[in-house]
């Protein structure tokens, strides 16, 4: 089997599940031209746990993990089977706790309903763990690229700049200090050199404002880890806004 694309999404507002812009346009397309994997493991900021932990059920339930949003997100659902095989083989990769407690959350279920509306491709998802550093991160993604041999479409689902405190949603694009983050990660990711996105502290005071906490930005470092040096890089959807969100995305095929 040919090797598998690893991906990674700025999801940014759970919204775009069900708005029609120019970055739900953007999934659609990858969507459309993506080869067709067996499977689709998605490492979503939004399950953030002690330790990595795998899904393993046949069928993973909705995660509403949102909060004052339009009762349309809360209608929706994504019934893509599950794949307790892959999750096996991730479980003896990592090795990784198998936790059927969580589900497939808007980090995951907002992205794949655009690139995949029939959710007819098994889905299981990664938690990001809490206690690794990035380093450790970009070492587990590492470790599962040999998935990508195997049919496995990995996606991780984040925001490079993610800071909600500093949000402002009448802001078409970015602060100062989150345009310079966004391009020093991605002047590092285009030019092969991911050691300065492990390192981002690197960054100065951009990345002391870009995000809190590392559960958004660590879905990149693993797909990171996960790419080699055989892949070309493509860059979609470059913007920042609400001054203080990345919606950035990469691809590695």
């Amino acid at each position: 089997m040919d090797r598998l694309p690893v991906l990674f999404v700025g999801h940014g507002s759970p919204m775009n599940a069900i708005e029609d812009n120019p970055f739900t346009r953007q999934w659609e397309t990858l969507g459309e031209t993506l080869p067709r994997p067996a499977v689709i493991l998605c490492i979503s900021a939004h399950w953030f746990t002690a330790g990595t932990r795998v899904t393993d059920s046949t069928a993973l339930p909705m995660v509403y993990d949102m909060y004052g949003f339009p009762e349309a997100l809360y209608q929706l659902k994504y019934p893509a089977p599950g794949s307790p095989k892959v999750a096996k083989q991730i479980h003896e990769l990592l090795p990784a706790q198998i936790d059927n407690s969580w589900g497939l959350d808007h980090g995951s279920w907002s992205v794949l309903r655009r690139m995949f509306p029939k959710a007819d491709i098994p889905v299981l998802q990664l938690s990001v763990d809490r206690q690794a550093t990035p380093q450790q991160h970009f070492a587990l993604g590492q470790t599962l690229r040999v998935l990508r041999s195997r049919g496995v479409l990995i996606v991780g689902s984040g925001n490079v700049v993610h800071n909600l405190a500093l949000l402002n949603p009448g802001m078409p694009g970015g602060y100062p200090w989150a345009e310079s983050f966004d391009t020093y990660i991605k002047d590092s990711v285009v030019s092969r050199k991911f050691d300065r996105a492990v390192h981002y502290r690197q960054a100065g005071e951009a990345a002391d404002y870009s995000f809190r906490t590392i559960d958004h930005y660590a879905p990149l470092l693993y797909v990171l880890g996960a790419a080699d040096d055989t892949d070309s890089i493509a860059v979609f959807n470059n913007a920042c806004m609400y001054g203080s969100m990345s919606m950035t995305g990469y691809l590695f095929a």
